[in-house]
């Protein structure tokens, strides 16, 4: 039987892919899995986790996007400079995530008090008939 995710595997899954070098695909993450979580996770159980899949379609997309390698710093100076701008944006965009994770309990308790269904919450946007205004009948 297949052994089910844990939210600290799942976290660990998703460091793994963010520290991801070569090419990334769902075989490889299972068995790097393997070394990290002492057993191996299936594809399909991966890829049944959202926040799993998203990290592997962000690496992948990224990998795609990003063919030609980065420009080297002319100097350990300027790329000094440079990882203190990246840690900063990230100690800064972990700071508005924790917000955002914040926010989005409140208004999931909040809807949950005034029962509000998740199906109602995930329900599609209407859709906007733009030319409706254009149209003369």
């Amino acid at each position: 039987m297949a052994t089910h995710l844990t939210d600290r595997h799942i976290r660990i899954l998703i460091d793994l892919i963010d520290a991801w070098s070569g090419k990334l695909t769902w075989d490889a993450l299972c068995e790097k899995g393997a070394e990290v979580l002492g057993f191996r996770p299936t594809r399909q159980t991966l890829n049944s986790h959202k926040a799993v899949k998203a990290a592997f379609d962000a690496k992948k997309k990224h990998q795609k996007t990003s063919l030609m390698p980065s420009k080297r710093p002319g100097s350990l100076a300027i790329a000094e400079q440079r990882i203190r701008k990246l840690e900063s944006e990230i100690a800064r965009l972990t700071y508005e995530n924790e917000r955002f994770i914040e926010q989005f309990i409140r208004w999931q308790y909040n809807a949950q008090k005034r029962g509000i269904s998740r199906a109602l919450l995930d329900d599609h946007l209407p859709v906007i008939d733009r030319d409706s205004a254009e149209k003369k009948t």
